[in-house]
């Protein structure tokens, strides 16, 4: 039977939250701050945490700054397999030095977009893909289209693995369908939920992992949510993610980093600002944002 809980040899398997990144006032990183969040999330029920991904705003740090963001998180995790950083780059070449970053950092894994700057081809994605698992380390596969405009379909998914360069897949395409075209044409890939809005159905279809958004502020009720779906108590999952929704959907939202980081506050947590091109929240999106999350709070979600 598959398990779909972490352990140290499947390190991407189970509830991985994509971290936010608590930043000061004057937009400079607070790693002290992102050590305790780290450690927090984790002493919450969480199983692991993934920096520079997009929620971590990896776009805008420099190269400084996204290295010690991942020495930071392995050393708060206390065990370096709790982490899997986002390698993304506009070139292999770039992606495979942080690749090597992180296995030198003792990681466990690495989540990997394709070619986030040139719309590849399927020899060009292979080729990105077999070049960053030349690191080592286990590769996690990215799918999302709707930013990267590079889609990787079932069909390709299975090359990959069929390549040994990816062990499992983030799904965030939304097309909750392609799960069991996968597991029918590559069923040794793991598959991750993407989008914390299809938690549930994903969970359902056979997922064995969550690469989170919204445990950054409520993460012992979501690492409950996530046990319960992926054990399919649909009992006790089900009120849960109705409950949350309103919240999970801004996962999949262009502001979600800023929509976290609102919800982060407001339960006490360090969100913080974003950094550029980010900009805060229009007051008419704060509002759905702060309802939600305070009546998440009210519901006795933590």
């Amino acid at each position: 039977m598959t398990t779909t809980s972490w352990t140290p040899d499947r390190p991407w398997r189970g509830i991985m939250v994509a971290t936010a990144l608590p930043l000061r006032q004057d937009l400079s990183v607070d790693h002290d701050a992102y050590a305790e969040h780290v450690r927090y999330l984790i002493d919450q029920g969480c199983d692991g945490v993934v920096p520079n991904g997009s929620l971590g705003e990896y776009q805008t740090l420099t190269d400084e700054e996204r290295a010690r963001v991942v020495r930071t998180a392995v050393e708060a995790a206390g065990d370096g397999a709790r982490v899997m950083p986002g390698v993304a780059a506009y070139g292999a070449d770039e992606a495979r030095r942080w690749a090597d970053q992180a296995a030198a950092a003792g990681c466990g894994s690495v989540l990997l977009l394709p070619p986030n700057s040139y719309r590849a081809d399927e020899d060009a994605v292979r080729d990105h893909y077999a070049r960053v698992a030349g690191a080592g380390i286990p590769v996690v596969a990215y799918n999302n289209p709707i930013d990267t405009k590079v889609d990787l379909t079932p069909a390709l998914l299975a090359r990959l693995h069929g390549d040994g360069s990816i062990v499992a897949v983030k799904e965030f395409s939304g097309d909750v369908r392609r799960a069991y075209e996968v597991a029918e044409l590559a069923p040794e890939l793991d598959l991750l939920v993407g989008a914390d809005d299809v938690l549930l159905e994903l969970a359902i279809a056979g997922a064995v992992g969550w690469v989170a958004g919204y445990p950054n502020a409520f993460p012992a009720t979501c690492a409950e949510l996530y046990r319960a779906a992926v054990a399919k108590d649909l009992e006790t999952a089900l009120p849960l993610y109705k409950s949350l929704h309103p919240l999970l959907r801004w996962d999949s939202r262009t502001e979600f980093v800023q929509a976290i980081k609102v919800s982060m506050d407001i339960v006490g947590r360090r969100g913080g600002p974003t950094r550029p091109p980010r900009h805060p929240l229009g007051a008419e999106a704060e509002a759905v944002v702060r309802a939600a999350t305070e009546k998440a709070v009210a519901d006795g979600h933590h």
